[in-house]
């Protein structure tokens, strides 16, 4: 019996070269998608933000009905507010430093000076009554990024928030 040939098996895998190619297209995509990240990042910060400012006026509401005392929820500058009891007259800098005076402080939001978002409020403070559980005046807080991106929070007078987006945020209904 004569024996047969082997057959060269065929090999299976990547060669050097198709790895190096492959590597090379995968690196200019990532190259190119990388600035849609930082604004995807940007994006995402000034949600967050919306979303304390949010949750801060739902405690300062629930807060204020709780202690049977108003509560005045104040925006000290264009990078923090300030929850409070007694009369207005808080503020911060972007250095994180408070001036309140007698003033008991609840709670504080400072956005550093490196963070995109900044506040704009139509109103300086806004004061939660006790009783009625409501909110004296009404504001509409504006957060904004450098890119134009923005985000509109609206507290009305039951101290209920509405988020809504000037600049077409996806996600956000239209102001």
């Amino acid at each position: 019996m004569a024996s047969t040939p082997r057959r060269l098996r065929r090999a299976r895998g990547l060669t050097l070269i198709e790895c190096a190619v492959s590597v090379g297209i995968a690196a200019v995509v990532l190259g190119m998608a990388a600035p849609g990240f930082a604004s995807l990042r940007e994006r995402e910060r000034l949600r967050a933000v919306a979303a304390q400012l949010e949750t801060d006026v739902a405690f300062a509401r629930s807060l204020a009905v709780a202690q049977s005392d108003t509560l005045r929820l104040e925006f000290g500058g264009a990078r923090c507010w300030v929850l409070h009891d007694g009369p207005p007259g808080c503020n911060c800098d972007a250095d994180g430093r408070l001036e309140c005076g007698e003033r008991r402080v609840l709670r504080v939001m400072v956005l550093g000076a490196d963070h995109p978002v900044q506040l704009q409020s139509n109103s300086r403070a806004i004061a939660f009554d006790d009783l009625r559980g409501t909110v004296t005046p009404t504001a509409t807080v504006r957060l904004s990024l450098p890119d134009g991106s923005q985000l509109n929070a609206v507290v009305n007078l039951m101290g209920r928030v509405r988020l809504c987006s000037p600049s077409g945020l996806p996600g956000y209904a239209a102001c």
